[in-house]
Order: C-alpha cells, then sequence, then structure tokens
C-alpha cells in the first residue's frame, strides 16, 4: 500500500544525516593539533566503510542500526581527511635542504606572473639533486625570479641574471634556494600558507641566477599544460590591444583569470569601494557564465526540430550550461572558488538530469559533501561558508515554488494563465531553476507532507525537509 513511499521518505531522511555526519566528521578532524599516524586514519576510514556492509548483513537492529550508520559516515569523514593530510604531509620539504644550493629540472607549471621586482612561476619538479646527489623535493614549488640585486647569506650583495621569458610547458634546469611555506597568523587575514596547502604546493624559494652560479636554461618545450599555454597567450594579446595597461590588466583579470596583473593602485580603489571581490573569478562569475551559457544553448538547441525530438532542450541546456561553466573555470585558472562552485553545479545538475526529486536540504547537503570531498580544507574558509548559506537562503526563499494560479470562476475556464505574482515566481524559475530547482516545482511541496521513517529517524530527521513526522 503505502510502504513505496514510506521507504523513500525513510531513506532520504537517512541520507541527509549521512552527509551531515560526513561533513561534521570532516570538520572535526580538522581541529586537530597535530596529526596522528597514517595508518590510524587508514582503520578509522576502512572501519567506516565496512560498518554499513556488516550491519546490512547483521539484519534490523532499530534505533541502534541508525546511530552506527551516522557513525559510520562520521568515521569516514574523519579517516578520509586525515588519511589525505597525511600522505601530503609526508611530501613536505626536509628541514636540512631548506636554504641550500638545488639543481633543479622541472615544466613551468603555470602562467607565470611579472612583478616590480622580477617574476613569479609554479614549477612541477621532475629531478633534484644536491651537490650531484640527488635528493627528494616536493612535486609543486613556488619560485621566485628576481631582476635585480639579491642579497646573499655568504656572497653577499650579488646582481642577478634577468628573468628570462618563461612559458607555460617548457622544461627549465636551475639553481634554486627553497623553504618551507610560511605565513602571517593575523586573525581573520589571509591564510597563505592554507592557500599554498590547497594548491598542492609544499615549497617555496627563488632562482639562484648570481654570476657564479649557473645560468638558468631551458631544455625543450612540451606539449604539457596547454590550457596554461594558451591562457599566457591570450593574455599577451590583452596587452598587445589594449594601450591603457590598467585596462588591460582589468581585462585580463576578468578574463584569464590573472589578478596579479591589475595593478595595486586600482586595488587600492577597488578595496575602499567594496568591489574587490568581483575582480577575482569566483562562484559569481562560474554561476552567471553557467546561467547564460545555459540560456544560449537552450535557445539554439530549440532552433533545430531534429535535437529537440534527440534529446529535450532543457536538459541540453543544463548539460550545456555545466560544461561550458567547467571550460570557463579552467580557462580561468581552476582556482578553489571555481572547482567548488562547478562541483556544485554539477552535483545539482546530475541530480536534475538523472530526474531525481529530493527535498532541497538533502540536495544542498549532497552537493556540500561533494565540495568536502574534494577538498576538505575548504570547511576552513570563510568563502565555502558564505557560498553554501547563500545557496542555502536561495534554496529555503522559495525560488521553486510552483507558479500561482489565477483564480478560476465557477462559470467559466480560467481568467488568463498566472497570476502576476506566479508569472514574476515563474520567471525566476525558468532563470535559476536548472540549478537550484527539480522540473520546475519545489520538491518539499510535491510530496505529501506525512512521512513514515519505520521507527528509524526522530522528527528531526525529517523536519529540515518539511515534512511532519506521524504521530
Amino acid at each position: 500500500m503505502d510502504t513505496e513511499p514510506a521507504r523513500r521518505r525513510g531513506w532520504a531522511g537517512g541520507l541527509w544525516l549521512g552527509l551531515l555526519a560526513f561533513v561534521l566528521g570532516t570538520g572535526l578532524q580538522l581541529q586537530q593539533s597535530a596529526l596522528y599516524p597514517s595508518w590510524a586514519y587508514t582503520g578509522l576510514l576502512l572501519l567506516g566503510l565496512a560498518c554499513p556492509i556488516v550491519l546490512s548483513l547483521a539484519g534490523r537492529l532499530g534505533g541502534r542500526l541508525s546511530c552506527l550508520l551516522l557513525l559510520s559516515c562520521a568515521l569516514s569523514g574523519f579517516g578520509l581527511t586525515g588519511w589525505r593530510a597525511s600522505l601530503y604531509g609526508a611530501q613536505a620539504l626536509s628541514p636540512q635542504l631548506e636554504g641550500r644550493d638545488l639543481l633543479v629540472t622541472g615544466l613551468v607549471a603555470g602562467m607565470p606572473q611579472w612583478h616590480e621586482s622580477g617574476l613569479r612561476f609554479r614549477l612541477a619538479l621532475e629531478t633534484a639533486s644536491a651537490q650531484g646527489v640527488a635528493v627528494r623535493l616536493p612535486e609543486k614549488i613556488d619560485l621566485s625570479w628576481y631582476s635585480g640585486p639579491v642579497v646573499g647569506a655568504q656572497t653577499g650583495v650579488e646582481l642577478q641574471v634577468q628573468p628570462q621569458a618563461l612559458r607555460a610547458g617548457e622544461r627549465w634546469q636551475m639553481m634554486v634556494r627553497l623553504k618551507a611555506p610560511h605565513g602571517a597568523s593575523n586573525p581573520h587575514g589571509f591564510d597563505y600558507e592554507l592557500w599554498l596547502w590547497e594548491q598542492g604546493v609544499q615549497a617555496t624559494g627563488y632562482v639562484r641566477a648570481g654570476r657564479a652560479d649557473p645560468a638558468p636554461v631551458r631544455l625543450a618545450d612540451t606539449p604539457w599544460y596547454l590550457v596554461e599555454r594558451l591562457r599566457q597567450r591570450l593574455r599577451e594579446q590583452i596587452f598587445a590591444a589594449v594601450p591603457e595597461r590598467s585596462q588591460a590588466g582589468l581585462i585580463a583579470a576578468l578574463v584569464v583569470g590573472d589578478q596579479r596583473a591589475i595593478e595595486r593602485s586600482d586595488w587600492d580603489l577597488f578595496r575602499a569601494t567594496g568591489v574587490a571581490h568581483l575582480m577575482s573569478i569566483s562562484g559569481l562569475h562560474i554561476t552567471m557564465f553557467a546561467w547564460a551559457a545555459a540560456l544560449a544553448v537552450g535557445w539554439l538547441w530549440r532552433r533545430s526540430a531534429g535535437l529537440c525530438r534527440l534529446w529535450p532542450a532543457p536538459s541540453a541546456a543544463l548539460l550545456g550550461g555545466m560544461l561550458l561553466a567547467g571550460a570557463y573555470a579552467l580557462f580561468s585558472g581552476w582556482g578553489v572558488p571555481a572547482q567548488r562552485t562547478v562541483l556544485m553545479l554539477a552535483s545539482v545538475g546530475l541530480l536534475r538530469l538523472a530526474g531525481k526529486r529530493w527535498p532541497w536540504p538533502v540536495v544542498w547537503l549532497l552537493a556540500c559533501t561533494v565540495v568536502v570531498v574534494a577538498d576538505p580544507w575548504a570547511l576552513l574558509q570563510a568563502g565555502f561558508w558564505l557560498s553554501f548559506v547563500a545557496v542555502g537562503v536561495l534554496f529555503a526563499s522559495g525560488l521553486g515554488t510552483t507558479p500561482t494560479a489565477a483564480p478560476q470562476s465557477s462559470a467559466g475556464p480560467p481568467q488568463g494563465g498566472l497570476a502576476p505574482r506566479g508569472a514574476a515566481q515563474h520567471a525566476q524559475r525558468q532563470a535559476w531553476g536548472p540549478y537550484f530547482t527539480n522540473n520546475g516545482s519545489s520538491p518539499c511541496r510535491s510530496r505529501p507532507s506525512r512521512c513514515c521513517c519505520s521507527g528509524r529517524f526522530r522528527w528531526w530527521a525529517c523536519w529540515p525537509m518539511g515534512w511532519r513526522f506521524p504521530g
């Protein structure tokens, strides 16, 4: 009779709590002041993954089964985050190698950044040696190649060889000095060490290009890092086409994500006027681009009857918007905020393409969990919380409500379509619906208001989905 709907609603309540437990377990691990051994995290992760299998074989245990399943989700989040941190920390720069001359060979892994003192770039290491002996270094390092005099620890002031024009994908050999990343610990300030950690960079340093040092040598041009090379080429074309440097820097920042191309005086002006966040490629830019791309793909798709018979235009628009937004995020530098936005849009979009009509808190927490799995340390950033709180407000504000029909006369047909308020909601839904709603109607309002959770979950498990626990 009502067994199948009740089972589905109970499963949705369990999924909501399981996702929340996973995120809480991840956040708990991030509060640790010191890491456990990697084998301890591996054991917790395996225990969390094996617990649901063992419990399912053991049979129904009522409320105890629910608590154990939630505990297994929390253990999985805790163990996975700690295990990844342990593996990543094991690749850190050895203290014995800090400040020493190291001969390294690697690929230019990003678009080089010019500044007033020289050149900054990222190098993906292939080989490294110290006085002819091979050493192990982190896979990625950030280097500066200064153009003026540098104060050496032993040689005093020495003049550096001027930086050469580096291009992404080139293989270079150079002498460098490295140190572990260090950042300021000012409250509410930018966490430079966390930013490098998320970028996969575990050492910074500078190129030794003095008269007594071996000159940096360009070894070969490789086909790797093609996207970075295209970004660099487009940035050069922008600066060549726009004579005003400040305007060219602003265009380059918004097109290819090169925020360092903006001059410092412009940054001061943007901060004073409160628009500095708009100059960095973030979730706002990616979402707006996805929305515009979805509208364009849908409009073009509807121009062809054959394509519409092949696949519905709304689905094609949704998939096209996601793919083009991902391409824009990749071309703009694939920053951490852009990665989070693409993952969130992909989670919600794939659910809709699959025809799933989940309650919005479950969809919201699913997108949050996908981002946390990809980047657990995002929980330490204020931008993560601002993004998901804003999305949660959009979900809860009723953008996905069914349009209100015009009142009908008892003596005849409806008096003309949508009421004014319903038309406005319908227009909002057409704009944001592909990413925030399911098929134009709110899943919370399209389900029965009563929920039977088979005794597994309390009323607080069903409350976020707008259901009333029977009772």
